[in-house]
């Protein structure tokens, strides 16, 4: 009988196991991968999904009406995509990853890509829809009330808020005793079980679905309603007052064969062009409404050749630069030398002294910045009245533009205090002592070796501040909104910055051009964008050196 000297030979393993060291129980591998499924965990799958699934489908809807069809695939893909990752147990780490990267690509990949692509059309006030939509825009401003035009009996009603909501016109015909409902989309007949008409008024006093106004809701809404033009097939119904409106002819109707609007009154004509998306003129005059179209870089040509936005634009950038450079350097500068006063172990008090100093940061800046407002006040104030000054502070260049800096340097100091103070404590006492045990003196020594460690850590921070004073809209839209002006340029003041510039292109009274405005949101991306890359840079080299 003979005994083996390499011990028993192992007993064969079963399928789904693996070697296990001795005393401790095989595990099977399924076990290990996956945790046991809770009743909460499934409830909360369950909810999350479902979730998921009635947003795709009331997204879709709007997707198919509009004919988005590659939008409609993507949703789809999506969705289906999102249902395999979470029903399935694989994939553990995509299911981490996948909700911030969706979150990534709605809030900030497609704001980016979608203000990139407006910037390459003419999107702005008339040019918002289709050429279709500004034909029907055009024939509906048009329209005037001819003999014979049909009278309707007129109640004004909205779907929402009687203040805020889409106003639409109730329409009761005297002649036929019919009922209809208008609003920009068209008319369309009401059914009479749904309305109650006044036998006395014969208007619309109640229908389903709608509130009706009283004559001094309607009266506080008289410019919307005014302006409300309900198309129809023979021309458009426009109110004739409060009580009563009209269906009356266009004067302006568009011909298919010639691909233009003729007034048939004038006889003048407007062909459609399709390179600016207007109507335009033989004498060059253009329709007010017009049509989206891709007009390629000449937006980005305006900005670099228009005298009228070139100018302006390189002299905001100028002082955009001044500016946050300006409110960058001072607030950390100021910061640093109070961090560094009371870092100073001779300094008592420090506590009390922190929580006074930063008091301007824990306070809303929107409302200091309008109190500042108020003290640069030339006749009442508290600046001028303290120091007896008479200082017209917003209504010259230069003070206007050292206030606005005054006050970013009261608002941003206690920021740069507090991440000095955090920077300082992180360096050794001992590297200072030292310097002084060689004979450097304190000037010396913190140019030697303070100053090289704070930027080391600091410089991050400091990039990161310039780029938010360079879009800083708050700080000049609500001390000087961007003044003073000169007067033969009302649309660009001393103070703008290329973001209040950019607001008021968008939003001013001229007119929105939101094409021209994401253009110039372009170059202030691409500015500050090439100003950090080449910070970070030599960030990094100073890292190298003092690490």
């Amino acid at each position: 009988m003979s005994t083996s000297l390499s011990g028993p030979e192992p007993a064969t393993q079963a399928p789904g196991w693996e070697p296990v060291r001795r005393g401790l129980p095989r595990t099977p591998r399924t076990a290990r991968n996956h945790a046991p499924i809770t009743a909460t965990g499934l409830l909360v799958k369950v909810i999350l999904l479902g979730l998921v699934a009635g947003i795709a489908v009331w997204a879709a809807f709007p997707l198919i009406e509009a004919e988005h069809w590659i939008g409609l695939a993507i949703l789809a893909v999506t969705t289906a995509g999102l249902f395999y990752l979470y029903l399935g147990r694989r994939h553990v780490p995509a299911k981490y990853l996948v909700p911030g990267t969706l979150f990534l690509i709605a809030f900030q990949v497609f704001p980016v890509l979608y203000t990139a692509s407006t910037a390459f059309t003419n999107f702005g006030d008339g040019h918002r829809g289709s050429k279709d939509d500004a034909i029907v825009a055009i024939q509906s401003s048009s329209v005037k009330q001819v003999q014979g035009s049909t009278e309707y009996a007129l109640s004004i009603a909205t779907k929402g808020d009687p203040e805020t909501g889409a106003l639409v016109f109730l329409l009761s015909d005297p002649k036929t005793r019919e009922v209809f409902a208008g609003d920009a989309n068209g008319l369309r007949k009401l059914d009479a079980g749904q309305v109650t008409v006044s036998s006395l008024t014969g208007k619309v006093t109640a229908a389903d679905g709608y509130t009706v106004l009283n004559i001094g809701q309607a009266s506080g809404r008289s410019d919307a309603i005014t302006a409300l033009v309900v198309p129809t097939s023979g021309g458009a119904i426009r109110s004739n007052g409060l009580t009563r409106a009209y269906e009356g002819k266009a004067v302006r109707a568009y011909d298919p064969g010639c691909d233009c609007i003729k007034d048939n009154e004038t006889g003048k004509t407007w062909r459609a062009d399709a390179a600016s998306g207007s109507f335009v003129a033989a004498d060059g005059e253009r329709l007010a409404q017009g049509w989206k179209v891709n007009v390629g870089l000449q937006n980005f040509s305006r900005v670099l050749t228009d005298p009228n936005i070139s100018g302006p634009f390189f002299g905001t950038l100028l002082w955009n630069f001044a500016f946050a450079i300006g409110s960058t350097g001072l607030t950390f500068l100021l910061g640093m030398a109070i961090a560094l006063a009371l870092h100073s172990p001779r300094m008592r008090g420090t506590n009390l002294y922190r929580v006074v100093l930063i008091l301007p940061y824990a306070m809303p800046s929107f409302a200091m910045l309008l109190v500042w407002r108020d003290m640069f006040n030339t006749d009442f104030g508290l600046v001028n009245n303290l120091f007896g000054l008479g200082v017209d502070w917003f209504g010259q260049t230069w003070t206007a533009r050292a206030a606005v800096l005054l006050v970013q340097l009261w608002l941003g100091y206690p920021y740069m205090f507090l991440v000095t103070t955090g920077a300082l404590q992180a360096i050794p006492r001992e590297l200072t002592e030292a310097t002084s045990v060689d004979g450097a003196s304190p000037w010396q020594s913190f140019r030697s070796v303070t100053l090289p460690l704070l930027l080391v850590a600091l410089s991050p921070l400091l990039i990161a501040s310039f780029a938010y004073n360079f879009n800083n809209i708050n700080a000049i839209w609500m001390t000087t909104e961007g003044g003073p002006f000169a007067p033969d340029n009302p649309t660009n003041g001393a103070t703008d910055l290329l973001i209040t510039y950019t607001y008021r292109l968008a939003f001013g009274a001229q007119g929105a051009e939101f094409g021209m405005a994401a253009a110039v949101s372009i170059f202030i991306f691409a500015i500050v964008a090439t100003v950090s890359a080449i910070s970070f840079r030599r960030t990094r080299k100073q890292e190298e050196v003092y690490s």
